[in-house]
């Protein structure tokens, strides 16, 4: 009997941060891998993922051990942290995210990502604070899109407002999902592998078993472990989001608040441009709309044997969709 071997690769999103079970975090990865096989083709879960994680730890860290376990479906979720420090580097994302989905759908595995909304939002940091972040995050969200589609993955938008309108989605700490939340992500995610034949198993349930946050339990995350959370944020980044925060301020006194939104289109444009085999990436506008489209909609599965970038001459093969391997661990 075949087994299919999903591995998750990401940060503390897909680790399961906010949706504890017994002493533990599952998570939407978890929960997603409990819909996607079936009597016949069991599923060999392996969540990779770890807190913190930024696109250098997937690539050469989760990356090489997740290859080593031959698997046929493969998530990549991340890129929030990368936007949280003053190294930020939009072309080192782009090309590491690059390597990363190549060497994933060249071995032939199903490939899922997801864009995310932006950080700064989720903890309802003011405009100034708040604009230079979301504009990282856009960015990265972009790139993500491109690149998913170049490599031929099924991609998740989960950028839309309704993360951010919704708080009985998320947990006490402003950042991660609530159980709810890991709940719908596993469901949008199951619903994008069963439309492409990849899950044959039940949807995960939408509806969570315990109740969401009170408030009094988001004043005593943000007393106790937010405060460290935002301390070591700090110390790394704010000095940097200070002075951004001022450019917001400045722009938006003389008007020109534009002028930074097209130096990001021009960015993301480069990042893109940059790696091996681009040219002439023009498809941002495209690319934007996409990734923030109202409600979190998926995108449809690939059905071309060769993808293609939006405004660029890059193409890749499509990934070869649901291949199993036999499994032993």
């Amino acid at each position: 009997m075949n087994a299919l071997t999903y591995v998750a690769l990401g940060d503390s999103l897909t680790a399961g941060v906010g949706d504890p079970v017994d002493g533990a975090w599952r998570g939407w990865a978890a929960l997603l891998a409990t819909g996607i096989g079936s009597r016949e083709r069991p599923v060999e879960f392996h969540n990779l993922a770890v807190n913190g994680a930024r696109t250098w730890d997937v690539l050469h860290r989760q990356t090489p051990e997740a290859l080593a376990l031959r698997p046929g479906l493969v998530s990549v979720v991340v890129g929030v942290n990368d936007t949280l420090r003053h190294t930020f580097d939009l072309r080192a994302v782009a090309a590491r995210l690059d390597e990363v989905y190549g060497a994933l759908a060249g071995s032939g595995a199903a490939l899922l990502t997801a864009c995310l909304p932006d950080p700064g939002a989720m903890l309802g940091l003011p405009g100034a604070l708040g604009r230079p972040l979301a504009r990282r995050q856009r960015a990265v969200n972009a790139v993500v899109h491109a690149l998913s589609e170049r490599h031929g993955a099924l991609h998740l938008h989960a950028a839309g407002e309704e993360w951010l309108a919704d708080r009985t989605l998320w947990s006490a700490d402003r950042l991660h999902p609530g159980e709810r939340g890991h709940r719908v992500f596993a469901a949008r995610c199951h619903a994008l592998l069963a439309a492409a034949g990849l899950a044959v198993g039940p949807a995960p349930g939408e509806q969570p078993e315990l109740p969401p946050p009170t408030r009094s339990a988001s004043l005593w995350w943000l007393a106790t472990e937010g405060t460290g959370w935002v301390a070591r944020r700090c110390t790394d980044l704010l000095p940097q989001l200070l002075a951004l925060a001022a450019a917001e301020v400045r722009h938006g006194l003389c008007g020109t608040s534009g002028g930074l939104d097209a130096r990001a289109a021009r960015s993301v444009a480069a990042a893109l441009t940059g790696l091996t085999g681009c040219t002439g990436f023009t498809g941002l506008t495209g690319l934007t709309a996409a990734e923030g489209q109202p409600g979190g909609g998926v995108s449809a599965p690939v059905t071309t044997n060769r993808t293609r970038v939006p405004g660029t001459a890059c193409a890749a093969p499509a990934r070869s969709a649901g291949r199993t391997t036999p499994t032993t661990g």
